[in-house]
């Protein structure tokens, strides 16, 4: 059991330590200005150069320890050397902002997609984690569509109409709590239409 419990906390670390270190790092560089080959790069530039490798080199270190990554972590992993690499690239943070908007509206098409099939695909990628009825599935996969479209509008509010360090700090915590509150908000879901085994005992 310590073993598994340092496994999954190894886990967590790799997953969201690479955020919370472009949080801390921003913090610390957000009002520097670095010179590199007589081209002036402020502080969130220097910070996203920095966090494209950590994230990359978590992610490969997850990958070697579990074996396997999540369809989302792949397509995260692609959408951040791409647009993180056009922000360092043409010296603009404006593309890596716009990341979040790019992966929520991606991800949520991707499931309206398969609701317009008849089709959950957030069941066919999930199913081993969440038992739940075929219903269930179909329920979760709407409320979730409606809900990575909704953060898709929020992100591109934040970032066009709010200073960049309230965007920083909306990356940083305020999606990760929406995701959290969003599942804690769907007990009963799980309750009336999970598939989980029992205990008589």
């Amino acid at each position: 059991m310590a073993g598994d419990n340092g496994n999954k906390g190894i886990k967590a670390a790799l997953e969201f330590g690479p955020v919370l270190g472009f949080f801390v790092a921003y913090l610390w560089f957000k009002d520097e200005v670095f010179v590199v080959n007589g081209t002036e790069y402020d502080g969130f530039i220097f910070v996203t150069a920095g966090f494209i490798p950590v994230f990359l080199i978590a992610m490969g270190a997850l990958w070697w320890m579990t074996g396997h990554l999540s369809k989302m972590q792949v397509v995260t992993a692609v959408l951040i050397v791409v647009f993180g690499g056009m922000s360092v690239w043409f010296n603009d943070p404006r593309f890596f902002k716009m990341k979040p908007t790019i992966i929520y509206l991606l991800f949520g098409g991707t499931l309206a997609v398969g609701l317009l099939q008849g089709r959950s695909y957030l069941q066919y990628v999930m199913d081993g984690m969440m038992p739940l009825t075929d219903r269930g599935w179909m329920i979760l996969t709407k409320r979730i569509t409606y809900f990575f479209l909704a953060l898709a509008l929020l992100n591109e509010v934040i970032w066009r109409t709010m200073s960049e360090e309230t965007w920083v700090y909306f990356k940083t915590f305020g999606l990760t709590a929406a995701v959290f509150g969003f599942f804690m908000t769907q007990g009963r879901l799980f309750a009336e239409h999970g598939t989980g085994e029992k205990d008589d005992g």
